[in-house]
């Protein structure tokens, strides 16, 4: 199973003169776990894929709100 958000763990240089971020994160398209567009794949209807900004359910990915939903190292 895939997940959208990826988390990467970076370097931590003693040197560094500000403070560190622990856990860094990204997001990853639905797309690319898709492989190809199926047939008969669900569309929106015309006004919710404007609100969603696709056609397809299947590509919808909602935008993350800023540092939400980050994992913390504490």
């Amino acid at each position: 199973m895939h997940t959208e958000y990826k988390y990467w763990y970076p370097y931590i240089s003693p040197l560094d003169p500000c403070p560190p971020i622990k856990v860094k994160s990204y997001n990853t398209p639905p797309n690319l776990y898709l492989g190809f567009q199926p047939p008969s794949l669900p569309q929106f209807q015309p006004r919710e894929a404007l609100f969603h900004g696709t056609l397809w359910p299947a590509l919808f990915s909602p935008y993350p709100n800023g540092r939400e939903d980050e994992v913390t190292n504490e």
